[in-house]
């Protein structure tokens, strides 16, 4: 049994993965359909006016408003209805002084136009138009280009494309959107110890759940996962494995085999193919995760234990992740609550401590780093710090939700 050498700070941690981690340069084209959550890739620049013509913002009549300035509720203004005009017609009609045209929200606002009243503001009487409140001119029109201009950046390079901005690239008529790729993120599950999911259980052995909670978090985060199939504690298979994920993905994650017992090889595999950045985290769970690279591509090897697997990856896979993937820093939600009991913690490592919530209280749920149920269970984690020995009942903790 061999021990980690030296374990380096949490911070210190995400501080030396954050400098080595590149944001992702590929692009692709993707329909807009599928563009919500991706980055866009260039600025969008405008090719029309939107509106492309003057057009009516209310349902009302047409007018010039220079003939409505004398209207009041006890003197209302007459004007001829000459006809009438919808959404999505051409009419070629000509609007006078004294005449007035019928029209729907968003038709063109008819020639010589220049102002719309209300319907609530008129009364009708044998095709004689009665309004009773003055317009000014502009008056429940939209101007062409007034919310889009020709030659307008509309959606910034970089930006996450939302419902908003997918809205705005259907109306100026884009059907496609050059966005960044996602990054494709290899999955190593490791070890003779477990079997894939579906298969018959030998004595000693568990099912893979590492390769499934890390998919899920990838697949929320910008990534597309690429699991591979179980490796057994095989130097030279692991090596070639390893090797065949660097060429094919953008990220690379190996779960087991992280630690120095006597078939914890990765370590050993990664120093002769990698630079190896750190091995061992003052953390609680997830001491012994390694970080390194191939050709600046991340390499990520994470305990086999389920709790310890799983807060390594939100604690340092996650927020390297969306970087690489350009999207914002992840700020997860906090709730406010007090700890149900009195914790001990470990002076010297960083503890992640799992709770779901009750009332106002936040209950500890961790059980050990092999027991899934110590996050299936929780609602989120709260930080103890390195220097902090006992949080005590009752004390305020800041609860960091899942």
């Amino acid at each position: 049994m061999r021990a980690l050498k030296k374990l380096i700070s949490y911070n210190e941690a995400k501080q030396k993965i954050s400098e080595k981690i590149r944001e992702i340069e590929s692009v692709e084209y993707v329909t807009i359909l599928h563009a919500t959550g991706r980055v866009i890739a260039e600025d969008t620049v405008s090719k029309m006016n939107v509106p492309p013509f003057d057009r009516a913002s209310m349902d009302g009549y047409a007018v010039i408003a220079e003939d409505t300035f004398s209207a009041s509720h006890t003197k209302p203004c007459r004007l001829n209805i000459i006809g009438e005009v919808f959404a999505g017609e051409k009419k070629d009609m000509y609007l006078k002084r004294g005449d007035a045209i019928k029209i729907a929200t968003g038709a063109v606002l008819p020639k010589g136009a220049d102002a719309v009243v209300i319907f609530e503001e008129t009364d009708v009487e044998k095709n004689i138009l009665h309004v009773y409140k003055p317009v000014y001119p502009g008056a429940n029109v939209s101007r062409k280009g007034s919310d889009i201009k020709d030659g307008e950046v509309v959606i910034s390079k970089g930006k996450i494309l939302d419902a908003s901005k997918i809205g705005a690239l259907a109306s100026l008529g884009y059907s496609e959107v050059l966005v960044y790729k996602k990054p494709i993120v290899s999955i190593i599950p490791t070890g003779n110890e477990i079997a894939e999911v579906g298969s018959i259980l030998k004595e000693g052995q568990v099912y893979n759940a590492n390769t499934y909670t890390i998919a899920s978090v990838i697949i929320e985060n910008g990534g597309v996962p690429r699991p591979y199939p179980i490796i057994e504690d095989n130097a030279e298979l692991l090596e070639k494995n390893i090797r065949k994920a660097v060429e094919e993905s953008d990220f690379v994650i190996l779960t087991g085999g992280s630690s120095v017992g006597e078939r914890d090889m990765l370590i050993d595999v990664l120093t002769n193919i990698a630079n190896v950045h750190f091995h061992g985290v003052q953390v609680k769970p997830g001491k012994p995760i390694i970080f390194a690279t191939v050709n600046e591509k991340p390499i990520f090897g994470l305990p086999g234990y389920p709790t310890s697997c799983l807060m390594n990856v939100y604690a340092f896979v996650l927020p390297a992740l969306r970087k690489c993937a350009r999207l914002k820093e992840h700020y997860p939600k906090v709730i406010n609550a007090k700890l149900s009991q009195r914790v001990a913690s470990t002076l010297g490592r960083h503890q992640f401590l799992t709770v779901k919530l009750s009332g106002e209280y936040a209950i500890p749920v961790f059980k050990e780093s092999g027991a899934i149920t110590s996050m299936s269970q929780a609602d989120g984690y709260i930080e103890i710090p390195s220097e902090v020995e006992v949080v005590e009942k009752d004390e305020n903790v800041e609860v960091k939700l899942f």
